[in-house]
């Protein structure tokens, strides 16, 4: 758990600094679009906000055993990343927006979820003395 609990805090970390600091290049770059309204602007960087309030109650809960509050953070980060993947499908398809990171975005937050998935149903075997 310690070793996606510190990949998805640097990655949610990073996104979320960018977003609070250059949103109109990270949603180009993420769907191709332009980001040129000021509501467009402030939305993105209150999402920039929360990534980074996660990234840091992934960072601090890192080191937390099983049946800590670490394991809510991973139920979270499975929420969060299954969302964010079927919102980008949405983007990409219903929306028909496409930019060079659409697609390796969902792949990557798929990727995590199922990674959390496969963390919480091993880490419950564990609890209940299934190994």
């Amino acid at each position: 758990m310690k070793l996606l609990l510190i990949i998805a805090a640097v990655l949610e970390g990073a996104t979320g600094l960018a977003l609070l600091l250059k949103p109109a290049v990270v949603v180009s770059l993420l769907l191709g679009a332009t980001l040129d309204t000021p509501t467009g602007l402030v939305a993105a960087r209150i999402g920039g906000s929360a990534l980074v309030a996660l990234a840091i109650a992934c960072w601090q809960a890192r080191n937390g055993e099983r049946g800590s509050p670490a394991t809510g953070v991973v139920e979270a980060m499975l929420f969060y990343n299954f969302a964010s993947a079927m919102v980008f499908v949405y983007a990409g398809i219903r929306l028909d927006l496409h930019g060079a990171l659409l697609w390796p975005a969902v792949v990557l937050h798929l990727c995590l979820g199922v990674w959390c998935v496969l963390n919480r149903w091993f880490t419950r075997g564990e609890l209940s003395g299934l190994k």
